[in-house]
């Protein structure tokens, strides 16, 4: 597959108490000890690891979505955006990490994560 899945979020204004609750119902070793309590799912090594987070924004409801690696974000974004789809989040480098990731709508309105690889 050339542009896998290879993440998953889940974002929410309650994240605190959506840790314990995925982590008693399916297993998932969590650890939010980090400045942003983003909490790293560590599946054991089946399927894709994925995070669960807090909002930035007080107001925003929240979302689930899902990542796709590709090699280039902004050209992937201009695709999109030529087929339909619209930016909502450009390139960014997550602060301390060498990770840059993106976010889109599709023609439908669903929200997906783009992640260089």
């Amino acid at each position: 597959m050339p542009d896998p899945v290879v993440h998953f979020e889940i974002v929410s204004p309650d994240a605190e108490k959506l840790h314990p609750f995925y982590s008693e119902v399916f297993g998932w070793k969590i650890d939010a000890n980090n400045p942003v309590n983003y909490g790293i799912v560590d599946n054991g090594g089946e399927g894709i690891n994925g995070g669960i987070g807090g909002v930035m924004d007080h107001d925003y409801a929240g979302h689930v979505t899902f990542y796709i690696q590709v090699t280039d974000p902004e050209e992937t974004l201009k695709k999109i955006e030529s087929l339909g789809g619209k930016t909502v989040m450009p390139p960014s480098q997550i602060p301390g990490t060498p990770t840059t990731i993106a976010q889109f709508t599709d023609p439908a309105g669903n929200m997906i994560g783009l992640t260089k690889s």
